[in-house]
C-alpha cells in the first residue's frame, strides 16, 4: 500500500485503515445519484444537514430562492468533472460561478456550501469545512483572502487538488482497495477522510502522531 503525504510533512502509513475505521463510524455521502446532478432542493440541503452542515431553516429558505440560479450553474458543469484530472480539464469558471450562486447568503460559508454541493458534483468539489480550511492555511494562509465569494472557494479547492496530485497513485490504488469493499468514494473525498483522521490526533498545526510520521 503506497503512503500518503499530507501537508506539515505527515506522512499516512496505513491510510486504507483509517479511511475504512471512518467509513465504518460515519457511513454517510459515500455514492452520488447521477439522475438527480442537475437538480438541487430542499432534500439536498436535508442530506447536507445529515452529514453535518447544520443549515438553518432560514439559511435553507436562503438558499432555495436560488435555486434556479444553483441548477443552472450545475448543468454547466460535467457530472463526472473530476479535480484529479489535469488542470485544463476542470470547469474552473463554472466553477466558480456555481460557488457564487451562494454568496452573500447570511449564515452560509464555504462549509454549508460545499457540504450542499458535494453529492451533486462529488469527484470535484471538497468539502471546505472548517477542519479543512486549516489544513489548507498551513501552506496557503492568503488562498481565501481576496475576491469574490466564488473566487475564494475556487481558491481552497486549487489548493485542495495539489494535495490530489501530490497522492495521485495513493488515492487511486485505496479507491479501488475501497471499491472492493463495497465503499464508493471519489479521490476527492478519501483525501477528505485523510484529512480527518489525522485532525483527530492533534491540530494541524502539529505534526501528526498515531501512525503518522515526519517526512
Amino acid at each position: 500500500m503506497s503512503t500518503i503525504v499530507l501537508r506539515a510533512d505527515v506522512v499516512l502509513d496505513d491510510p486504507l485503515g483509517r479511511a475504512l475505521e471512518l467509513l465504518e463510524a460515519y457511513p454517510t455521502l459515500e455514492a452520488c445519484d447521477f439522475s438527480r446532478s442537475s437538480s438541487f432542493d430542499r432534500g439536498d440541503l436535508r442530506l447536507a444537514n445529515r452529514g453535518g452542515a447544520r443549515i438553518s431553516a432560514a439559511e435553507a429558505a436562503a438558499i432555495l430562492e436560488r435555486r434556479s440560479e444553483i441548477e443552472g450553474r450545475l448543468r454547466e458543469i460535467e457530472p463526472e468533472a473530476s479535480l484529479a484530472g489535469t488542470a485544463t480539464s476542470i470547469p474552473w469558471i463554472p466553477l466558480r460561478r456555481l460557488f457564487d450562486a451562494f454568496a452573500d447568503i447570511r449564515g452560509v460559508g464555504f462549509s454549508k456550501m460545499t457540504k450542499a454541493l458535494h453529492p451533486k458534483r462529488p469527484a470535484l468539489i471538497p468539502m471546505l469545512d472548517s477542519v479543512v480550511q486549516a489544513y489548507l492555511a498551513i501552506e496557503d494562509p492568503e488562498a481565501e483572502s481576496s475576491g469574490s465569494f466564488g473566487e475564494r472557494a475556487g481558491a481552497l479547492v486549487h489548493s485542495y487538488k495539489r494535495d490530489l496530485d501530490r497522492n495521485h497513485d495513493g488515492l487511486r490504488e485505496i479507491q479501488r482497495d475501497l471499491l472492493s469493499r463495497g465503499h464508493a468514494l471519489t479521490e476527492v473525498r478519501i483525501l477528505d477522510l485523510l484529512i480527518w483522521s489525522e485532525s483527530r490526533s492533534e491540530p494541524w498545526s502539529r505534526a501528526g502522531r498515531s501512525g503518522a510520521r515526519r517526512r
